[in-house]
């Protein structure tokens, strides 16, 4: 083994940083001596540590103790450095950092950048001639491997890095990473220090050794795990309501708070306000503008739906200091080293206590500097998960990020895409794609199916010519035809979201992309918010939606689909011991009660006067009858998600009692059913009607599973191929492609039913949906808690919010909020 400090790579790179006045982490320097090793493994560190140079430093040291005497000689090296990251965005940032560390170590490296932004010449360059680094998104990795004499590029390579691995673990794009690897690693020429090595970049997460397990898994290698020692402060500050409402409902008091905002914005040099959905931020930014018009040219917008060159203008514009304050979504969540930020505010809950530190750490990003954030919430009742979120962060509780597994239909798409190129052996292509993690328990039955699909079209397909793509020549799998590889080209990759549009003005000039499914509903003469700006909508001309400017006071928000984030376990865990604290007044350790639990007393003295706060061990139960009808509330603090699942459970499992029919409503802290009768639950049956026995056929019997599958399926149709979206500029509506997935899925369901896509959708219903663990976990729980039962006179604070939510799909926002007043008005009476 060689000793770092004695090696040429780590002199020349140490003199260089202490010139500059800086000396290593110890963390990076483990990570280096690991790198000359030829080992493998994860880098933990928190934002703003200098993860990226842990191991880009490294490489560079790892090729100058290679090249001792010439090394800033040597130029087209080929490639050294694959580095794949999430985002695009992230991509021209960590390149320019890079680059100034090249040109001042005059070392004659070139960094490349390969994604869907990437011109067709700067391909074409980096084909003649690959850079010594790549950085490269999981989807254009892909498309590298669809070109002939893809294992030329990777003849050099020497290390893989995959940023912010947390990120892409639990997703597909991760699965997609695992599938690249088990290739690369396996196409390269015997090296003489064996194959790559595969470094993974991640932020905190529960399960770092199982996030090390599945990124090395193709390596057959256990690797190392380097965590920095550095202990991040984080200062959390809740901002306070003048006074707590009793009665609170979500969404408007959030609003109503932006005045406080403004000192806050003033006082730093800039601000990031954190937004949980796309709609709100809309709303967010216009507010804070009317709030104080002086923030007006040093305040912008940031989300994935804004058009890119006004994104990269924004997040050049945070770089240089310029801009005082940027409303955005998760789009400025990962990475992007915003050094002039200093304050971060959070706008209702985050629902997961890894999110909040994620966006914490965004202020002061150096190493030594505080994270302050602050939080808001949008009812009062959230405060609570502020006391809770504090509690979660020094005790160390953050979410772990699980592994998908056998996901057919990536597995369909790689399968195409390796076709495309060299063709594969089965044989040697199995052996691979059972090394990777997520595919570890394929059998070869599933294999020889999906071999089946690829080259005759599978039991239900084979008289259609469409699904024949791949060709058996001499014993290796080809798609020799070039409009099935265009087509396929065209669409590698595992985001799915509804068809987008773009939005321009009449007069040219173009503002951002919006839902199919939000415009479908709008009128000519409608107007709606995109960017800021208020839009008339007049029509939609090839895939695009023309608008003129609009002076009208009222718009519309779009709704975005992807709104609806449930809260996580750990912070429900929290809450609920928060809420026992609350009830009983008194800290388990003795500690002083926080500022949140004491503002919300009046709250809970309410509510325990009227009903009852529940303790961490117990589950509430309120049955209360007002002119509406019979309710049930049912607060047992584990997400939007579960609640949905349980509700919909408990309804089936009462109507076998008696036959009622109900209506539901549920937040993240509890559901509501609503009958016309008495609802049959009391302490006879209630254990029963909670317990986890026979939960999957429950399940399905319970919520129409069927058509949950269905348009799960269109997913994982889309990304198998077993679907054509269209060609680029004519993408096909989202409901025929809706339709077109129905279509198979009763094909598949009537002649094919093991296919493997068709149980995978079900599947993914269970997990992702239904999340059938958790709400088994949390039966359990129920099962070992004591369950109280209340007869309220009136509605409690508890209640109210599930309440209003049920209200308010029918009533317009103003409509909403005088109902509601109206309501508090009679209940405090």
């Amino acid at each position: 083994m060689v000793e770092l400090h004695n090696t040429k790579g780590y002199q020349f790179i140490a003199g260089w940083l202490a010139a500059k006045g800086y000396s290593p982490f110890h963390f990076q320097q483990q990570s280096w001596q690991q790198i000359i090793n030829n080992e493998s493994g994860l880098v933990n560190a928190p934002t703003g540590c200098g993860k990226t140079f842990s191991v880009f430093l490294g490489s560079l040291i790892q090729f100058i103790n290679q090249h001792p005497d010439d090394f800033k000689q040597k130029k087209n090296n080929g490639l050294q450095l694959l580095w794949i990251s999430p985002l695009r965005a992230l991509a021209k940032d960590i390149g320019r950092a890079m680059e100034e560390v090249i040109t001042e170590t005059g070392l004659l490296w070139r960094v490349g950048i390969r994604n869907g932004d990437t011109d067709t010449a700067e391909r074409a360059k980096q084909k003649r001639q690959m850079p010594e680094v790549l950085i490269i998104t999981p989807e254009s990795l892909h498309l590298l491997l669809a070109q002939k004499g893809y294992p030329d590029f990777f003849s050099s390579l020497k290390i893989i890095a995959v940023d912010e691995w947390h990120e892409l673990l639990g997703s597909k794009r991760g699965v997609q990473v695992e599938l690249a690897i088990s290739r690369i690693v396996n196409c390269q020429p015997a090296m003489e220090n064996g194959r790559s090595s595969v470094w993974g970049i991640s932020a905190t997460i529960g399960n770092l050794e199982e996030a090390k397990e599945v990124l090395l898994a193709p390596l057959q290698k256990s690797g190392v795990i380097i965590k920095a020692q550095l202990q991040k402060q984080i200062e959390v500050e809740s901002i306070f309501p003048d006074e707590i409402e009793k009665y609170p409902w979500a969404g408007h008091l959030g609003i109503k708070l932006a005045h406080k905002l403004i000192p806050v914005i003033q006082q730093s040099r800039t601000t990031l306000i954190f937004i949980n959905t796309r709609g709100m931020s809309e709303t967010w930014y216009q507010t804070l503008l009317t709030a104080c018009p002086d923030l007006a040219g040093s305040i912008a917008l940031h989300h994935g739906s804004i058009d890119m060159e006004l994104r990269t203008w924004i997040e050049d514009n945070l770089h240089s200091g310029n801009l005082k304050a940027v409303v955005c979504t998760a789009s400025l969540d990962l990475g992007v080293d915003f050094r002039p930020v200093e304050t971060v505010i959070q706008v209702g809950s985050p629902k997961g206590v890894a999110r909040f530190l994620q966006r914490a750490g965004r202020s002061g990003h150096s190493p030594d500097a505080v994270s302050k954030i602050y939080f808001l919430p949008t009812h009062s009742l959230e405060l609570m998960e502020a006391a809770a979120l504090k509690k979660a962060i020094t005790e160390n509780m953050i979410e772990s990020r699980y592994p998908q597994l056998l996901c057919y239909d990536v597995l369909l798409q790689y399968l195409n895409t390796i076709a495309i190129s060299d063709g594969f052996s089965p044989e040697e292509t199995y052996r691979e794609v059972i090394s990777t993690y997520c595919f570890r328990q394929l059998a070869e039955e599933e294999w020889y199916q999906l071999l089946h699909f690829i080259t005759e079209g599978g039991q239900a397909m084979h008289q259609y010519d469409d699904f024949k793509k791949v060709e058996i020549d001499n014993g290796l799998y080809v798609i020799k035809s070039r409009k099935i590889a265009m087509r396929h080209r065209m669409h590698i990759g595992t985001i799915v979201s509804d068809a987008m549009l773009k939005v321009k003005f009449l007069t040219g000039g173009y503002i951002g992309v919006i839902e199919e499914y939000f415009i479908s509903r709008l009128e000519a003469g409608d107007v709606f918010t995109l960017a800021g700006r208020n839009l008339e909508f007049v029509m939609i001309k090839d895939m695009t939606v023309l608008v003129r400017k609009s002076n009208a006071k009222k718009s519309m928000v779009p709704s975005w689909n992807g709104g609806r984030m449930p809260l996580s376990a750990n912070l429900g865990k929290k809450l609920r011991e928060q809420l026992s604290i609350a009830g009983s007044r008194s800290t388990t350790d003795g500690s002083a009660l926080s500022a949140e639990l004491i503002a919300l007393q009046p709250l809970f003295e309410l509510q325990q006067k009227i009903s009852h706060v529940p303790k961490e061990n117990e589950l509430l139960i309120e049955h209360i009858e007002t002119k509406d009808g019979f309710h049930l509330f049912v607060y047992p603090f584990e997400g939007r998600l579960v609640h949905e699942a349980m509700a919909a459970i408990l309804a089936w499992r009462i109507s076998r009692i008696r036959p009622i029919t109900f209506s539901f409503a549920m937040n993240d802290y509890g559901f509501e059913l609503l009958s016309d009768q008495p609802i049959p639950v009391d302490d006879t049956n209630v254990y029963e009607l909670f317990s986890p026995d026979d939960l999957l056929n429950d399940i399905q019997r319970s919520v129409n599973s069927t058509e949950m599958a269905k348009r799960k399926f269109r997913d994982v149709a889309v990304i198998g191929g077993l679907i054509f979206q269209g060609m680029p500029g004519e993408k096909k509506k989202a409901r025929h492609l809706q339709s077109s997935a129905s279509l198979l899925f009763n094909v598949f369901s009537e002649y094919d039913p093991g296919n493997i896509l068709l149980r995978q959708s079900y599947q993914e219903v269970m997990d992702q949906q239904m999340e059938e663990a958790r709400l088994r976990d949390m039966l359990l729980r129920i099962q070992e808690s004591t369950i109280v039962i209340r007869f309220p006179e009136q509605l409690t604070p508890f209640c109210f919010p599930v309440k209003v939510d049920s209200i308010r799909e029918d009533l317009s926002s103003e409509k909403l909020e005088d109902r509601v007043r109206k309501m508090q008005q009679q209940l405090e009476q």
